[in-house]
């Protein structure tokens, strides 16, 4: 099976470009398969497909959403060795649902796209990539997801640093950390995973913290192989469990929409913390000042009880500084180092992570200029100005609660639906309308206010000026709820031709 995509050197026409090989774009591509259209190809920037999963193989990589729910609910697997999986299961899953659906032959890996214009005389994208690569196609699609390029912060005298430096996102496994002093930045979702497993190597380990994370106990029970040949002979079993889990997980929007309630999780967390942390002035550093839910909430049995170590030191100081061989904090101490390890995530706004990305639209549309104060987007998926573009979880579309695959599946449908409406309309591109958008997030932004993401802390959902442009505001059955049908009252179809409106 191969992709029915024109290929000339350097040159591809298709019908669909997908960019990103992670959950998203395979998600898009099986979909596209199963509606009967081969003519796209998947650009990948990486050697590989994986996404995120592809570039993060820190160790104790693992997910925070559990296995039969992280992953695709037309794509189950029976035989996951536990309740969250590790990184290579993960990563072993993707590769297989590539060959099962049998994707490759679709996908140009090393091909990172750099620049992408639309043309309203024939209604097509052109789609460059860094290689020299250029593709000419009618529907363009975005699926690199906003957690993959890694946020290396501007600490003055970094670069001078004689030692080790690596993100967690591209993590050197030929790099020793046995007997070396280790300085890691950051106590986000990495490093509450990597910290507890490289401690019992080095010789010290210095954890710096700029603001404590909430931090909740982690379901680490297997699965009986008893209960894998179970989910294997009777499917209905493993999705009655999938379900259940969907609806446990769906029940932590309570906390976020109520701030009372999230301060009720937030004192049995506390709890939490005193049990595992012998040190009382430790646990008072290690609990946050700010609410339940507020930043991302993480799962782990592991990290508190990692700095009841002698060799694990947490410094709530701020950085001032890297010399040659330390790194200094503004109260003067220095911290000697032989490796910097930035456990300090990834930048998430796209504002940020595509500036080098040249994209424009109809005449007068140029992203850059259009999100110069917010990313925004209708439902997350299509841009105003910019027809037959559609991002998979795009602005306020990201999830603090529940699996991003759900979000991706129902992002996937409604994209389908566009194209499906397109081609009854008769038209070659359609283009939200602008009303639309606004009034979709206008909906959002005013759902937002009053729950515990916009109680007052500092995260990594927020823009600089504190304007949420990450989370979804709700139930994700509600999402769903709202996508499974496109209203082509929101959109205008367009013949490029005839330089005509095809009234919906």
């Amino acid at each position: 099976m191969t992709s029915k995509a024109k290929i000339s050197a350097k040159t591809i026409s298709v019908d669909v470009a997908i960019v990103g090989a992670g959950f998203g774009g395979l998600c898009m591509a099986i979909k596209l398969r199963e509606a009967g259209n081969e003519d796209f190809v998947i650009l990948e920037k990486a050697a590989e497909v994986g996404g995120a999963w592809y570039f993060n193989g820190y160790p104790g990589a693992a997910c925070d959403v559990q296995s039969h729910l992280y992953s695709f609910s037309f794509a189950g697997k029976a035989d996951w060795s536990k309740r969250y999986a590790p990184r290579d299961e993960i990563e072993n899953y993707i590769l297989d649902t590539v060959e099962q659906y049998q994707l490759r032959p679709f996908i140009q890996f090393n091909q990172e796209v750099n620049e992408a214009h639309f043309d309203e005389t024939t209604g097509r994208w052109t789609v460059r990539t860094a290689a020299g690569m250029t593709i000419d196609c009618r529907h363009f699609v975005l699926a690199s997801g906003p957690l993959h390029v890694p946020n290396v912060p501007n600490i003055k005298g970094l670069k001078r640093f004689k030692g080790k430096v690596m993100h967690s996102a591209e993590w050197d496994h030929g790099y020793d950390l046995v007997g070396k002093k280790v300085v890691s930045i950051g106590t986000g979702g990495s490093a509450i995973q990597y910290c507890p497993e490289i401690a019992p190597k080095v010789k010290k380990l210095s954890v710096f913290q700029r603001s404590a994370a909430w931090v909740i106990p982690r379901d680490e029970r297997g699965y009986w192989g008893i209960q894998q040949r179970l989910f294997k002979r009777f499917p209905a079993l493993r999705k009655l469990h999938r379900a259940r889990l969907y609806w446990s997980n769906e029940s932590r929007v309570a906390p976020a929409s109520s701030p009372k309630a999230a301060q009720l999780l937030g004192t049995l967390c506390k709890q939490f913390i005193r049990l595992q942390v012998k040190d009382k002035a430790l646990a008072k550093k290690l609990t946050p000042d700010y609410n339940f839910g507020c930043k991302r909430v993480l799962i782990s049995n592991k990290w508190n009880p990692m700095f009841n170590r002698d060799n694990v030191e947490l410094v709530t100081a701020g950085i001032r500084e890297v010399k040659v061989n330390s790194v200094v904090t503004e109260d003067g101490v220095e911290h000697d180092a032989d490796c910097i390890i930035l456990g300090t995530g990834f930048v998430v706004d796209p504002r940020i992570y595509m500036k080098d990305f040249p994209l424009t639209g109809l005449p007068g549309h140029d992203l850059h200029k259009d999100w110069a104060k917010s990313a925004e987007a209708h439902y997350g998926v299509t841009v105003s100005g910019y027809p037959n573009l559609y991002m998979l979880v795009g602005p306020n579309t990201g999830l603090g609660h529940n699996s991003i695959l759900f979000m991706i599946e129902c992002q996937v449908k409604y994209i389908l639906q566009c194209m499906a409406l397109l081609r009854e309309e008769g038209a070659d591109y359609l283009d939200v309308k602008p009303k639309a958008q606004e009034a979709f997030n206008t909906n959002v932004q005013r759902r937002l206010q009053g729950t515990t993401w916009t109680s007052g802390c500092t995260s990594w959902y927020q823009q600089d000026d504190g304007k949420n442009f990450a989370l979804w505001p709700g139930s994700t059955w509600r999402y769903w709820l709202q996508t499974r049908n496109v209203r082509s009252t929101d959109y205008e179809f367009v013949c490029a031709n005839a330089e005509e409106t095809v009234e919906a």
